[in-house]
């Protein structure tokens, strides 16, 4: 990890205004009562270049796939897509693409989702076979007159527009179902260190806005169930007039407060991204009886290069 952020590093030394690294978050811990007083070491000078952030340490592959993309003239959401293309490749990720653990059936269903520089939006949501949701998600957004496609409509899609049909598990998500079936215990928990989704959100040196967000969801879910990566407000969104924000972690609990966009809302108002971020948090877990028991993290950024993060345990990463 180590040679890893010195290379990013050196990448943002040779590319003009562009700041990329790696940080940690940290919340204080539950129980106590200032427990979203967090460290403020996060904090980051305005920016006039490139950003990236996403989530988890997944994240620093795919901000360096989405870099390439820029420095290259691509568009933001050109970056926002092919960076997380790279999570979804990977085959060692257990939590998002098609190598992600599958519901209580036996079933690895995707969700994704994609916004551009204009406020577009594409999403894909209970989608099996096919290797890059988020790709899917940004044609439904191009294409169509939709914002979501579901289930069989959704791949239908995918076939008809050049997608390739991919069966089956892996071996490993394969022995973790068996596993699992021995006692088939379901509780939907994110533990503190899970890292269930990867959403990417971009600002360009122009001031163009861009977000991804895709993932394979809960492992043993029931059959059916979508989170909030692939919802538009809730795991991802994107206003090309304040900033944009995306979020992981137990989706149920992102929803029930529109969490992506109740924190650019609160960045229209007025707050910084840090400060969105812990105010929508602690909204979070006025609803949420079993926060203790979960992880959500929370990334945004604003038009003028201002960042925010926060995790609702220890253990939250960005990149």
């Amino acid at each position: 990890m180590n040679s890893r952020r010195k290379f990013l590093r050196n990448i943002s030394l040779a590319a003009a205004a562009t700041w990329i690294t790696t940080k940690f978050v940290k919340a204080d811990s539950l129980g106590s009562e200032n427990i979203f007083n967090s460290e403020k070491n996060l904090s980051s000078p305005a920016s006039k270049g490139n950003i990236i952030l996403s989530t988890w340490a997944a994240g620093v592959a795919a901000n360096e796939k989405a870099l390439s993309i820029l420095n290259a003239g691509g568009k933001a959401v050109d970056a926002a897509e092919q960076g997380v293309m790279v999570t979804e490749s990977d085959k060692t990720n257990t939590s998002v693409g098609l190598s992600g653990f599958p519901d209580r059936d036996g079933h690895v269903t995707l969700d994704a989702c994609i916004m551009d520089e204009e406020g577009n939006a594409g999403a894909v949501t209970f989608l099996e076979g096919i290797e890059h949701p988020v790709s899917v998600a940004r044609m439904v957004m191009e294409k169509t007159p939709h914002v979501i496609l579901s289930g069989d409509g959704a791949q239908q899609f995918a076939l008809e527009n050049g997608f390739e049909l991919h069966k089956g598990m892996t071996d490993v998500a394969r022995k973790a179902w068996e596993d699992w079936q021995k006692t088939s215990n379901y509780k939907p928990v994110i533990s503190k260190e899970n890292h269930d989704t990867i959403g990417l959100i971009i600002k360009t040196a122009e001031g163009k806005l861009s977000g991804s967000c895709t993932t394979s969801g809960l492992a043993f879910k029931m059959h059916g169930r979508v989170g909030d990566s692939p919802i538009i407000g809730a795991g991802l969104f994107v206003d090309p007039e304040v900033g944009a924000a995306t979020a992981t972690g137990l989706g149920e609990a992102v929803i029930k407060i529109c969490g992506a966009h109740t924190i650019v809302e609160m960045m229209r108002n007025g707050k910084t991204p840090q400060q969105a971020c812990e105010a929508a948090m602690k909204r979070l877990v006025k609803l949420q009886k079993n926060y203790r028991d979960i992880q959500i993290g929370f990334l945004a950024l604003n038009l003028i290069g201002e960042i925010g993060a926060f995790g609702l345990q220890p253990g939250f990463q960005y990149s």
